[in-house]
């Protein structure tokens, strides 16, 4: 098993805001599901796919993600087994993020910001940044 690989990428949206909550020893938990589209010669649609990310990176996503954001996502796929009320197997699909990637550029209002209320230093700008 040394030479397998657990690793899902995935480009897409955000459908709804993002659930971010925090576990008793104060680590915070980021969920949310992400609209990703597929194409074919004769046919095309969507998948849901459920994103869960734990840390420093869930605090980000839960601060700078909102519902519609795009965003590219790397993980782990993890699957989870759980017996329902009548006594049937269940599953769930998600997937671990650990790394993630903002692809939408900034809303014009936030372009037009005076750099001193966003709390960007007065000497950075956008356009001076090379990345």
């Amino acid at each position: 098993m040394s030479n397998d690989l657990n690793q899902c990428n995935f480009i897409g949206r955000l459908g709804k805001p993002i659930e971010l909550r925090y576990m008793p020893d104060g680590g915070a938990v980021a969920s949310f599901s992400l609209a990703v589209g597929w194409k074919g010669k004769s046919a095309e649609g969507t998948e849901w796919v459920n994103i869960t990310a734990f840390g420093k990176l869930a605090e980000i996503m839960g601060q700078y993600l909102t519902k519609g954001s795009k965003v590219f996502i790397s993980g782990r796929m993890k699957t989870e087994k759980w017996q329902d009320a009548g006594g049937n197997d269940k599953y769930s699909t998600k997937i671990i993020a650990n790394q993630m990637q903002m692809l939408d550029s900034r809303a014009p209002e936030q372009r037009q910001q005076d750099p001193a209320q966003s709390g960007m230093p007065a000497e950075f700008d956008d356009e001076t940044i090379p990345f």
